[in-house]
């Protein structure tokens, strides 16, 4: 496969919505950026906070998540980086809090961000990133899910949803290489291995 060009986290803008379940995928992409030392900065044309290293662009949609393509597709097509050059990172109400999920293509489960990405793309073949975040039903709340999302993950939810992201970073080497197969192995629940130097920028 080939290595990913565009790492999307997505999310909603505005210091109300930063700690809320949706903005998981910003969550990552911030931890990312640190670690590879990719500055996030405001770019207009992309809608949202990009910054780069070498050939891997980071961005955060600014657009509120039901309007995420409109950024993906403006860097895209900017800089013609393909579908499965793009791994979108995102918030996955079918997956408990901690755990993770990577697959390519397939269906949007609802979510607005994928919906609108795979519209404004034309294509639903772009890489996914899924962080378990729970489901109001399986997790015994009587929230509606759009209310769920735009909520705190709970106290007891948080050490899980930490320990994934964690073991994200510890993984951001194959996914910088395109191994997705390692790297889903990896982040299914196989064991950690010793973190691995990431990509230096340029």
């Amino acid at each position: 496969m080939p290595a990913p060009r565009l790492i999307v986290g997505l999310g909603n803008p505005g210091p109300e919505y930063e700690a809320t379940r949706h903005n998981i995928g910003f969550w990552l992409v911030d931890r990312i950026a640190a670690e590879l030392r990719i500055d996030l900065a405001p770019q207009t044309k992309f809608y949202g906070k990009a910054g780069r290293s070498g050939e891997l662009w980071l961005l955060q949609p600014t657009t509120f998540m039901n309007r995420s393509g409109q950024a993906v597709a403006a860097l895209a097509n900017f800089y013609k980086i393909t579908a499965d050059e793009i791994l979108v990172i995102h918030d996955e109400l079918d997956l408990a809090p901690g755990a993770i999920r990577i697959k390519q293509g397939g269906g949007t489960g609802g979510h607005n961000g994928l919906k609108d990405i795979q519209a404004k793309l034309g294509t639903a073949d772009f890489w996914r990133l899924r962080l378990g975040i729970g489901h109001p039903r399986s997790l015994g709340l009587a929230q509606q899910v759009a209310d769920f999302v735009l909520h705190q993950p709970r106290k007891e939810e948080m050490p899980a949803i930490d320990e994934a992201l964690h073991r994200c970073q510890l993984a951001l080497p194959r996914l910088l290489a395109g191994d997705y197969a390692s790297a889903q192995q990896h982040l299914h629940g196989a064991s950690h291995p010793p973190k691995a130097a990431g990509r230096e920028p340029t």
